[in-house]
């Protein structure tokens, strides 16, 4: 993509029309050649998530289902919903590592634009939208990162523009940025009047979430992406894309993912909006990954040196697993996994905070 000062950037005639970025994502990501409509290995032929780096993550999401069932009264029926399913790797991976009692009694559904994968594990329902009437877990991983917004850019009069994009990934300055957006963007991004700065409006992502959570009878649904909130946001926006393992410049003809981190706090304030003032939702908790995770038993701890002398094999699985779950909770480097954030939104009388309490193995069995 590139930059100028002339209101467009590397202009070409033959790329096509100007239009939002907004506009332009829902097409490359899922229209009918999108990105996310591909057959073959999905997603996780381009980019690594938690639920690509070790089996742990879907260990630890197994046990927090759990827990949310524990807190409901342990239902007839508990429901986990997998959004954004890719190829349904962490529903599968939740099934198998729930107790028999447990996965005996769970619906498991993956909602997905793409068709259902061959060979995924008959108990799950495959999905283009959530369903309504959850009792259970509702777990969006990496999803509000690929919901498409329009980008805004301030121009040299200190004005907030909308930016247009054909799609090639030539960019230019269009119309300033009004009504709702503005608001948004007043509200949970504001931006100085200086050239140049840019925000990412995630106004279709907090109604995208509004919606989600809103198919949740009692139970709880948890965001986990790459996040930031109003006290520090980005000054030039986090737009991107990813395609074979690489971050590439976005370019929005259904090449590459495109991906943008999410405003998490807009996200958790939406759905207490929707709510009628007289139903107040429970409050919201927003944790580092890697906090999440250790509370759910995924500590990265090495195995004791003995055990190398009295059971070898043991040793190399443990430290294996040691090796993985440092992967899953690092901060920085080794794919920065550890610094996703979760948006843990109870509905009902759930206790976010209380689920996220660490329990020795021994006890929570």
């Amino acid at each position: 993509m590139t930059r100028g000062t002339a209101g467009t950037r590397g202009a070409s005639e033959a790329s096509g029309v100007w239009r939002g970025w907004r506009e332009a994502c829902q097409e490359a990501l899922y229209g009918p050649a999108g990105f996310y409509r591909g057959s073959g290995a999905g997603p996780a032929a381009h980019f690594r998530t938690s639920v690509h780096a070790s089996a742990l993550f879907a260990g630890a999401v197994a046990r927090l289902l759990c827990r949310v069932d524990e807190a409901l009264g342990r239902p007839a029926a508990l429901d986990f919903v997998d959004m954004a399913a890719g190829r349904g790797e962490l529903a599968a991976g939740v099934l198998a590592a729930l107790p028999a009692d447990v996965a005996a009694r769970t619906r498991a559904y993956a909602v997905e634009v793409a068709g259902r994968p061959e060979g995924l594990d008959h108990r799950i329902e495959w999905l283009t939208e959530p369903p309504h009437g959850v009792t259970g877990l509702l777990f969006a991983n990496e999803w509000l990162d690929n919901v498409p917004l329009e980008v805004a850019e301030v121009d040299a009069a200190g004005v907030a523009r909308r930016v247009l994009v054909r799609d090639d990934g030539t960019e230019r300055l269009g119309e300033p940025v009004d009504g709702a957006e503005a608001e948004w963007l007043a509200r949970w991004w504001p931006l100085p009047g200086e050239e140049g700065l840019r925000a990412e409006i995630g106004l279709p992502r907090d109604t995208a979430w509004a919606s989600a959570v809103a198919a949740l009878d009692r139970g709880l649904a948890v965001a986990a992406d790459y996040a930031h909130t109003v006290d520090a946001r980005p000054p030039f926006g986090t737009l991107t894309g990813f395609r074979e393992g690489r971050e590439t410049p976005p370019v929005p003809d259904g090449s590459c993912d495109l991906t943008a981190h999410v405003a998490l706090d807009a996200c958790a304030a939406a759905h207490s909006a929707r709510c009628a003032p007289e139903r107040t939702p429970p409050g919201a908790l927003m944790r580092p990954q890697r906090e999440a995770l250790r509370a759910l038993g995924v500590t990265g701890a090495r195995p004791p040196l003995a055990l190398a002398a009295t059971d070898p094999a043991a040793y190399v699985r443990a430290l294996a697993g040691a090796s993985e779950a440092a992967e899953l909770i690092a901060p920085g480097g080794l794919g920065g996994l550890g610094d996703f954030v979760w948006l843990l939104q109870p509905v009902g009388t759930v206790d976010a905070a209380a689920l996220l309490v660490d329990v020795p193995d021994h006890e929570e069995q």
